[in-house]
């Protein structure tokens, strides 16, 4: 018979298994974040942990719901720009129909705001017992995930406070998404976004170096633990195509530096016209 744990994590490893394009999860974007899938499978290797969400950070750009409050994210409330990953991070303003202004809204409590934020790495993971809850806690904490914390049911978050969150314009009354910042300002916290999206990058590959030494390779499954878990679930999700840091790095930096000549060829283009 399976212990609680197992199950849990047998459930959640089925789930995980068959996320992709064509089996959204609940979260915004969807499906896992490429950068979360190493450190994911090696947590999960581990017969006494299990991811139950992640998101590898992220810059987005929120339109805020109508207000009950000082601050509402429901109520209507919409991203307007979302991503995990710095391709697509240049000129993202010019992919928003922007109506730059220079006055700003007489009420802050009426106006729903557009907000640009910059959210670092999260990861949530449940562990078999408090022993393992607490290896895990004290490894994130001593890589700098100072936000980090265990919760119930020894479920730990590991977070750190690498962030950003600055209003940028605000819904008008004819539904046109207002900016009452600069194109240089936007181009600023832009640049501001690229060294918080190094240093969390930079984090990531910490944190999973110290798991893998300090947790997996130091570590005997727990005298709760058996080995009546399907472990084909992991290695189904390692064979959909996943790469390891190395490759993944190797191939964004290769889709960066072809992005970065289709952009000047296309500027190029433009000038000559």
């Amino acid at each position: 018979m399976q212990d609680s744990f197992a199950q849990k994590k047998q459930a959640i490893l089925n789930d995980i298994s068959t996320n992709g394009p064509d089996n959204l999860d609940a979260s915004p974007k969807g499906t896992i974040d490429e950068h979360c899938i190493a450190i994911i499978n090696l947590i999960n290797s581990h017969r006494d942990m299990v991811t139950t969400s992640s998101c590898s950070g992220r810059v987005s750009v929120y339109l805020e719901g109508i207000q009950n409050k000082l601050v509402s994210k429901g109520n209507e409330g919409r991203w307007i720009f979302v991503t995990h990953d710095t391709m697509n991070l240049e000129d993202w303003y010019k992919t928003i129909d922007f109506q730059y202004v220079q006055e700003y809204p007489s009420s802050s409590y009426e106006t729903r705001s557009i907000l640009y934020k910059f959210e670092a790495l999260i990861l949530h993971v449940k562990c078999r017992n408090q022993s393992m809850a607490n290896k895990l806690y004290s490894v994130a904490m001593n890589c700098g995930f100072r936000e980090s914390g265990i919760g119930s049911n020894y479920n730990v978050a590991i977070r750190t406070s690498i962030k950003l969150d600055v209003p940028i314009g605000y819904l008008g009354d004819d539904n046109t998404y207002r900016c009452f910042v600069t194109e240089n300002y936007l181009k600023y916290i832009t640049n501001v976004s690229f060294d918080r999206f190094k240093e969390n990058f930079k984090k990531l590959e910490q944190l999973y170096q110290a798991i893998e030494k300090y947790i997996i390779n130091l570590s005997e499954p727990s005298k709760d633990s058996n080995d009546d878990f399907d472990e084909s679930k992991c290695k189904s999700f390692k064979s959909k195509g996943w790469e390891s840091i190395e490759e993944r790095r190797a191939r964004m930096r290769e889709e960066g530096l072809r992005k970065k000549e289709e952009l000047k060829k296309a500027k190029d283009a433009a000038e000559s016209t």
